[in-house]
């Protein structure tokens, strides 16, 4: 991509998005109280989130050009000249749905914490700072911003689970922050071997300009597939997954599943296909693998599971292979399916555990032997549930399938593969598919069928402020699974645009095969 080819921003939306909610977290220490009470804390999170995701929804729909793939709204303010490190914001089609979607569930985690009452102030002052650090990991446009928003969601997230948490929250919050802190080493590393091969820069339009192959190519790509491959999560670096979803209290959960896993799709499409492409090409088949490998042990682990978070989250695992598979099939149709399945298992997973909250607050248990017969006690949860596991499972009519599916299409429509790989993996990520409605549902069966178990403590079903939250989260999967332009539109121009170059650089390899023959 041209570094001139960008339609800068005369008024700094994106700042303003990123900057707004770290500004109103640092004056809660301020607050008026001791911090007992937590409406005012609550509240002003909430008004906070609420605004921003409104100037979400402004800029990117009466500011910016779905059409092009060009960056757009580019603010650029040299900030530590001594450490080459500027202020640089950009949105574009990869970036933008991801905003949105960060907004949308970090504002939906925070109305559901509504039952926090322990050291409220700083609690949501953590989820305000997560949603500055979400953002700015989704918009910067310079590795070194980039690299420290990364690092900086880290921190609200490891407090969030640490203090918040279950029993085994401070082992959970240790593992999470040793495998993604580990994890950064090696994105920083191949980040500073990029930005100094070649004229120094830590520009990402200019490092891409750069396309290193060869070796060094292939080692940078390797260092970032390791790194965003913890957070995606990717086989065998997922382990930290269930532990922490395990132990971390429902918001929480949605964050992580909704947002931070997401953020290891985004940065594989924007780091290794985007500014390697030659390396993308090459280990574009160990992609599929380990999507593939992703998709079924994720699968079959699930089943293994007796604890109703820790299921979901092999489940998320699965779910995240297809984004791996996608983003291996190297063609415009693969990686539009890997965003697609991006925004789809956000929605549907944030809403997965969203209700398993409500059902926890009922039942003070997560043990799915220790549960049954909650289908009578509390038949809007249920069905809730029932609609987050059919939208997982791919139900036609719904996000999951269409994102699915467009994976699959995607894999099978790219010739540069044989014949034979393509129905091997067809064949191997169909296993998954049809393991998944078997964990879920299954699942459905023992927590609200069965005998009831008298030990249960359940009062009340769904409250007023609980169905517009699972509403909100399970409605786009509909609108996008009968209409998928309304997100495809938003990304199309950009994965179109990779694809491109991705064949350029196809064509570029293959002469150079045939001038050495």
């Amino acid at each position: 991509m041209d570094a001139n080819l960008v339609a800068a921003a005369p008024f700094p939306w994106l700042s303003l998005i990123v900057l707004l909610p770290a500004a109103v977290a640092l004056t809660m220490p301020l607050l008026p109280g001791d911090g007992s009470d937590p409406r005012l804390p609550r509240t002003l999170a909430l008004g906070t989130l609420a605004a921003d995701l409104v100037l979400m929804l402004v800029c990117f729909s009466q500011h910016f050009n779905c059409g092009s793939s060009e960056l757009q709204l580019v603010e650029r303010l040299s900030w530590v000249p001594a450490l080459g490190l500027e202020w640089s914001l950009a949105a574009d089609g990869l970036s933008a749905p991801l905003v949105v979607l960060s907004g949308l569930v970090t504002l939906l985690s925070v109305a559901a914490s509504w039952n926090v009452s322990r050291k409220t102030r700083l609690y949501f002052a953590l989820m305000l700072v997560q949603a500055s650090a979400q953002g700015l990991v989704f918009l910067s446009h310079d590795f070194l911003l980039f690299f420290l928003a990364w690092e900086l969601e880290l921190v609200p997230v490891y407090l969030l689970i640490a203090i918040w948490g279950g029993k085994q929250r401070q082992y959970a919050a240790t593992k999470f922050i040793l495998y993604t802190a580990t994890a950064s080493l090696l994105i920083l590393v191949s980040g500073l071997a990029l930005a100094f091969n070649g004229p120094f820069t830590f520009n990402l339009s200019e490092l891409a300009a750069r396309s290193p192959g060869g070796t060094f190519g292939l080692l940078c790509y390797l260092g970032f597939l390791v790194g965003f491959g913890v957070k995606l999560p990717m086989f065998p670096l997922h382990t930290w997954l269930p532990d922490a979803h395990g132990e971390a209290n429902a918001p929480v959960s949605m964050l992580l599943a909704g947002v931070l896993l997401k953020m290891g799709g985004y940065a594989l499409l924007r780091f290794n296909v985007q500014m390697l492409p030659e390396a993308h090409l090459t280990l574009a088949p160990a992609l599929i693998v380990l999507g593939i490998v992703n998709i079924i042990y994720g699968a079959l682990n699930a089943f293994a599971q007796d604890n109703v978070k820790r299921r979901i989250a092999c489940s998320s695992v699965s779910h995240m292979g297809f984004v791996l598979l996608g983003i291996g099939a190297v063609d415009a149709l693969g990686m539009s399916g890997a965003m697609l399945q991006m925004i789809s298992h956000g929605l549907i997973a944030a809403a997965m555990f969203f209700v398993t909250g409500v059902f926890y607050e009922r039942t003070e248990t997560l043990s799915i032997p220790n549960m049954g017969g909650l289908a009578k006690a509390l038949p809007i949860t249920f069905a809730f549930f029932l609609a987050s596991c059919l939208a997982s499972l791919a139900l036609p009519g719904m996000s999951g399938f269409v994102s699915e599916i467009t994976v699959f299409l995607g894999v099978t429509a790219n010739d540069g593969f044989t014949t034979g790989f393509r129905v091997i993996t067809i064949v191997l990520a169909a296993i998954g598919l049809v393991l998944t409605p078997v964990y879920l549902l299954s699942l459905c069966r023992r927590v609200f069928f069965g005998p009831r178990i008298p030990a249960l403590a359940v009062v009340g079903d769904m409250r007023p402020r609980e169905l517009v939250i699972g509403l909100t989260l399970l409605v786009p999967t509909l609108v996008i699974g009968f209409w998928p332009r309304v997100a495809i539109d938003f990304y199309e121009a950009s994965t179109n645009a990779l694809s491109t170059e991705l064949a350029q650089q196809a064509t570029l390899a293959l002469g150079r095969f045939t001038a050495l023959g």
